[in-house]
């Protein structure tokens, strides 16, 4: 029986799969995204184009997850992911053209949706299997730490004097180097029907009418946690007492978000998953539209505090939830639901896009988010009050 050093050292491949594919492939775009302004032709709607895009490789990736049910395929597909993430994070540095950078962006999100959802379900069946707790704060963690790690590595070669195509040069070997523990600490997957003490693994379904709500709340939630995962670092330069401080706030977003998801677990522990998720839902609205209601340094870093506090709380308990109805088969609807996280991904960084170079400010895209986040919270309060899936009831 696997000791819980064993278990730390899988969830750890997790969290270093999400450093890789989501921190550096994924994140590193958004405090890149003011030096690319300054250094290349790229403008606001180009770059929302291209954070779009990524999203679309994302969500291919979520129908990838969602249909493959060989638990060895998704294993297969896990670690090309990785390798993906470090090639498309190593291409954006040698080229200019929209096309390419399209699709370097899109395969980058592809390789997030590996560590988001083939690592989450091969983690949660591995625990599931050896009854150990399944929870996925550790893993999920990643995503905090990545912000963070993409952040530091931002700044710091900004301050070495490295140009926007070398610090994607640098992020990529950084990214090499992560890759080696996501490979090797993840065990391969066991296939049998059964668990480490000979139990049968079994699937306890939602109805469908708590599945349908689940998933209008999950794009919601898409869509306010997309925006400032984007634009936040811009919002923050483009006031002009602010300048300098993008990279700073954007740190403050990994700082929290790290071990607050491991929090958010403890929480619905004692309260249960979803009324943890409707406090996480009305929180995430708040700091979303903060930077819209005071164009200050203290409204920056409480929208920072309070996103970073909520957002990946959202998905790794969303995420975690869709696990336990299905254990045999758990990133099937991970993905299934990352399809409507995705389709607000998709939408929602294009039309912020358009909005701020139309307007000239990210104001009505923020109020736009922190809207749809809200609507998402009214939703989950709803599933509260059906009655409790089996699946939630261990």
């Amino acid at each position: 029986m696997p000791t819980d050093s064993n278990r730390i050292k899988v969830l750890l491949a997790g969290l270093c799969s999400q450093l890789v594919c989501v921190g550096i492939a994924r994140f590193a775009y958004t405090p890149l995204l003011p030096i690319m302004h300054e250094q290349t032709w790229l403008g606001d709607a180009s770059g929302g184009w291209l954070a779009a895009v990524n999203y679309m490789g994302y969500m291919s990736g979520a129908l990838i997850a969602a249909s493959v049910g060989n638990l060895r395929a998704k294993d297969r597909l896990y670690r090309a992911g990785l390798v993906v993430a470090v090639l498309s994070t190593l291409g954006m540095a040698f080229t200019q053209d929209v096309i390419l950078w399209a699709v370097l962006r899109f395969v980058a999100g592809l390789s997030s949706a590996g560590a988001m959802l083939l690592a989450a379900g091969l983690i949660l069946n591995w625990l599931l299997r050896h009854h150990l707790r399944g929870e996925l704060g550790l893993h999920f963690a990643g995503i905090g730490s990545g912000i963070a790690f993409a952040a530091l590595a931002v700044e710091g070669l900004s301050r070495l004097g490295q140009a926007w195509d070398g610090q994607w040069l640098w992020l990529a070997v950084l990214g090499a180097v992560l890759a080696v523990p996501a490979w090797m600490w993840l065990p391969g997957p066991d296939t049998r029907p059964f668990t480490a003490s000979g139990k049968p693994l079994q699937d306890l379904p939602p109805p469908g009418g708590f599945l349908k709500l689940l998933l209008a709340a999950y794009f919601c939630a898409g869509y306010g946690y997309v925006i400032s995962a984007t634009f936040i670092v811009a919002i923050v330069e483009r006031q002009p007492d602010l300048a300098g401080q993008g990279n700073f706030v954007f740190l403050i977003v990994g700082l929290v978000a790290a071990p607050a998801v491991l929090a958010w677990d403890r929480l619905a522990r004692r309260t249960g998953v979803l009324p943890a998720l409707i406090l996480a839902y009305g929180v995430q609205a708040v700091g979303i539209v903060l930077p819209a209601v005071s164009p200050t340094l203290s409204a920056a870093m409480a929208s920072a505090v309070l996103y970073g506090a909520t957002f990946v709380g959202c998905v790794s308990l969303v995420l975690t939830m869709a696990g336990r109805f299905y254990p045999t088969k758990p990133a099937k609807l991970m993905g299934t639901l990352t399809l409507a996280y995705g389709a607000a991904q998709i939408l929602a960084p294009a039309l912020t896009g358009m909005l701020a170079e139309a307007l000239g400010s990210y104001d009505l895209g923020l109020w736009l988010a922190g809207g749809f986040v809200a609507v998402g919270a009214v939703l989950i309060a709803a599933l509260a009050r059906m009655e409790t899936p089996d699946a939630l009831r261990s």
